[in-house]
């Protein structure tokens, strides 16, 4: 079987791949589109309105799928302008793989970098907020066992975890990162509380998690993210417990039972499982 003609192809493709995620206008697009119409034997009128006509759609694409993620950016710097910072992370982190759902993961980071962006040093960590957002969504199922439950009352809690729902992260920001997306998402707190949040200068730890299948987004306290960070990190129920113990600040003492509850009751913790010998020699 002739190889040849599948070679050629697979050559011409990555070259139309590598013209159209390098920035227009630079020396590398130049040799990039050199490059293609070399491959192509092709350097006319059609050939350069066909390039154009995918990269304008490559750069719709772009926006439209980091909007469908960072809806709260979008609010925060104007949509003209989020339309140009997704073009910018199209050529600067091109997608990786066909789905672009799952294209976009390099934003906080590159907010964080900007030059321009020196005045909003909160955008990265809401970036971050609403990118765990997202991935919660569509994070595996988990079921719930609340019949699991009953170990904790008749076993010794060593070894053993709480499983949590899926897509459970935590994010601690020097910014009010859960008041921000929950205005602007949801209407509260409100927008003008939010901004009296952020000009006051008010940290926050916000934990996303799924609760059923809605991606949820709240505001906790230094010790319940100490022990839900603790437990992520593969940390049995004594050492996630000793975690909130080392919380600076001033925070009353830790109330495990009304907190499980609670999490019970909001979907964050789904059951009780054993854990490994291995995830408990060192959970940090």
């Amino acid at each position: 079987m002739n190889t040849h003609p599948l070679q050629a192809l697979a050559q011409q493709q990555n070259a139309l791949l590598q013209a159209l995620f390098v920035r227009p206008g630079s020396a590398a697009a130049q040799t990039a589109i050199a490059d293609l119409h070399g491959l192509l034997q092709a350097h006319d009128t059609q050939t350069a309105r066909g390039l154009a006509a995918y990269q304008a759609n490559g750069h719709a694409l772009a926006e439209r799928a980091l909007r469908s993620v960072y809806p709260v950016i979008a609010d925060l710097i104007g949509h003209d302008n989020f339309d140009w910072l997704a073009r910018d992370l199209w050529h600067e982190h091109p997608p990786q793989q066909g789905d672009l759902a799952q294209w976009g993961d390099a934003l906080p980071a590159f907010l964080d970098g900007n030059p321009q962006l020196v005045d909003t040093p909160y955008l990265g960590d809401v970036a971050r907020a609403e990118w765990a957002l997202h991935r919660a969504a569509s994070a595996p199922d988990t079921a719930p066992d609340l019949p699991s439950f009953a170990r904790l009352a008749h076993e010794d809690p060593q070894g053993l975890a709480l499983t949590l729902a899926p897509g459970t992260a935590v994010i601690a920001s020097r910014y009010p990162v859960a008041s921000l997306v929950n205005a602007h998402l949801h209407g509260t707190p409100s927008l003008a509380e939010a901004g009296q949040r952020l000009r006051e200068g008010r940290a926050e730890h916000a934990l996303i998690w799924r609760q059923g299948w809605r991606p949820r987004l709240d505001s906790i306290d230094a010790p319940t993210a100490a022990l839900l960070k603790a437990l992520l990190q593969g940390a049995d129920l004594p050492q996630a417990l000793d975690a909130t113990t080392q919380t600076n600040g001033a925070h009353p003492a830790f109330d495990f039972s009304a907190w499980l509850t609670a999490a019970v009751t909001g979907g964050l913790a789904l059951g009780v499982h054993p854990l490994n010998h291995s995830h408990l020699e060192n959970p940090t």
